[in-house]
């Protein structure tokens, strides 16, 4: 089985064991792991790792498909409706906040060269949470320049670092995108609880600037241990999908995306990363600013929180700004 993945500056080759069990995570060996954002959960296993040093280096350059050949799940008239609606069902009580989303799609009938349009990536888009997965076995075509955590563990200590908050620089960051990091970081302390010993949780920061190309973004930390008999599998059940892409409260949230989003997201908005079961370590990455492939087409999400103060012009342009660089990488 051929395959090849790169994760937190390391190379992990030759895949020999493909599951969607998450309880392999809690038993031995290095694992990549990528879950879609409707809960589909798949994990390779990997037989040999090394640093990465110059994978990408030989790549030639990335042809990105010209900006006219992507198409969008929703244009910009059905958006700014959607974040209508979105505002509607506030007033309702029905839901405090939605992450509201759209999938842009290029045909591309064949499979693209990962280690192209990762190295494009690497060099015109760096982020904390970078990943390219090229796994044809287990249907993994993926390039992920994410800024977001969505999990990392370290034996029983677990974090979550929610963004909520984007703009070109940090003086575009208003009350608005202040109070929905703190709507989020909310239900991510929610969600956490569900597997955390008492009294664990903490929010460790709270909106810290981050500056990523391009952009800016408000994050924060929030902190538990999990309780004794509590691993992957109940771990990923209580945090995903990802609150941050999800909504408050979530439940309410997921039912709106369902209504007003044409088409799945898919791995926009799930979990991108690794697992190293033997020392108990694994960090995933919120599946945003990430391509991939599939049905012959390459896929890009993009996507803004809507709150009752969003203005639906403004939520639009923060979807373009989001994909602008990334559509610009070569």
């Amino acid at each position: 089985m051929d395959g090849w993945a790169v994760v937190d500056g390391r190379l992990l080759t030759r895949p020999i064991d493909i599951t969607s069990d998450p309880a392999a995570l809690d038993g031995d060996g290095v694992w990549v792991v990528v879950m879609t954002f409707e809960g589909e959960l798949t994990c390779v296993r990997m037989a040999d790792e090394r640093p990465l040093r110059d994978w990408y280096d030989a790549a030639p350059p990335w042809a990105m498909p010209a900006g006219e050949a992507w198409t969008s799940s929703l244009d910009r008239a059905a958006y700014e409706a959607g974040v209508r609606t979105v505002r509607e069902r506030i007033a309702r009580g029905d839901v405090y906040q939605v992450n509201l989303c759209r999938v842009l799609t290029a045909e591309q009938p064949h499979p693209p060269d990962l280690r192209t349009l990762g190295g494009a990536l690497a060099r015109g888009n760096p982020a904390p949470y970078a990943a390219s997965v090229d796994v044809a076995a287990a249907d993994l075509i993926v390039a992920c320049a994410s800024p977001e955590l969505f999990l990392s563990r370290d034996g029983r200590r677990v974090a979550s670092g929610p963004i909520k908050g984007t703009g070109r620089t940090a003086v575009d960051l208003t009350d608005k995108d202040r109070a929905e990091n703190v709507m989020i970081v909310d239900l991510v302390r929610n969600d956490l609880a569900r597997v955390a010993d008492t009294g664990t949780v903490e929010v460790a920061d709270l909106l810290r600037v981050e500056q990523h190309p391009g952009l800016v973004h408000l994050v924060s930390t929030v902190t538990a241990e999990l309780r004794p008999g509590c691993g992957w599998p109940e771990l990923l059940a209580a945090a995903a999908p990802p609150g941050s892409v999800s909504g408050a409260p979530k439940s309410s949230a997921l039912q709106i995306i369902r209504e007003l989003e044409p088409v799945p997201r898919g791995i926009y908005c799930g979990a991108v990363g690794w697992v190293d079961a033997t020392a108990g370590l694994g960090r995933l990455a919120v599946g945003i600013r990430t391509f991939w492939w599939a049905d012959g087409r390459l896929h890009l999400g993009t996507g803004a929180g809507i709150t009752w103060a969003s203005d639906p012009a403004a939520e639009w342009d923060e979807t373009v700004l989001k994909t602008s660089r990334l559509l610009e990488v070569r």
